[in-house]
């Protein structure tokens, strides 16, 4: 895929290169994935890739939330979001990433508790879509600017990042995944 002007270039402005592996499940007009991919705002990733270097992969069943701790790792292979459907993913249990993250490369971490703002899921919980959950990624990150960017031209995703500030500014303060998930205990409570 070429790149246009106004794609992020991750060596010249401290962007944070996005990976993408689409795995065809939703709607292709609902689907946040393919708009970021023709939008050039993600780079696509065969299931098969081990040529790249070591991504954080987004996994919802990952035990490891992600944090400042993994942001080495993320500047230096990227980050990985499978597009895919939530209601296959609930119905099967499994995340169809492990085959991506169960390779000898790739960091499993799951975003901390969000609130989506997509027409499909609003005020849910952690039930986010490709372009929330990299939006919330390259914040917590350090990424500000391209987790605002990332969310231009969404219906819906123009509040994503108001919605949840306050728990990512907490998230990203926080120190490592012990830190982050004292912050979910105290946002949204729990053991």
């Amino acid at each position: 895929m070429r790149s246009s002007a106004n794609t992020p270039n991750p060596r010249r402005n401290g962007a944070l290169r996005l990976l993408v592996v689409l795995a065809r499940e939703d709607h292709p007009k609902a689907c946040t994935g393919r708009r970021l991919l023709r939008w050039g705002r993600v780079a696509p990733v065969p299931w098969d890739d081990a040529r790249s270097p070591t991504p954080v992969v987004l996994d919802p069943y990952a035990p490891t939330p992600l944090s400042t701790a993994d942001r080495k790792v993320a500047e230096d292979g990227g980050v990985l979001v499978v597009d895919c459907s939530w209601n296959r993913l609930a119905a099967r249990g499994t995340f169809p990433g492990a085959r991506v993250a169960g390779r000898s490369h790739g960091v499993r971490r799951r975003l901390p508790f969000l609130i989506a703002t997509n027409p499909q899921h609003y005020g849910r919980v952690a039930q986010l879509n490709t372009v929330e959950a990299f939006s919330a990624a390259a914040y917590l990150l350090g990424r500000g600017e391209q987790a605002a960017q990332l969310t231009e031209g969404f219906r819906g995703e123009e509040e994503f990042l108001p919605v949840n500030r306050d728990r990512l500014d907490r998230y990203r303060a926080a120190t490592g995944p012990e830190g982050v998930r004292e912050v979910e205990r105290t946002l949204f409570g729990g053991p």
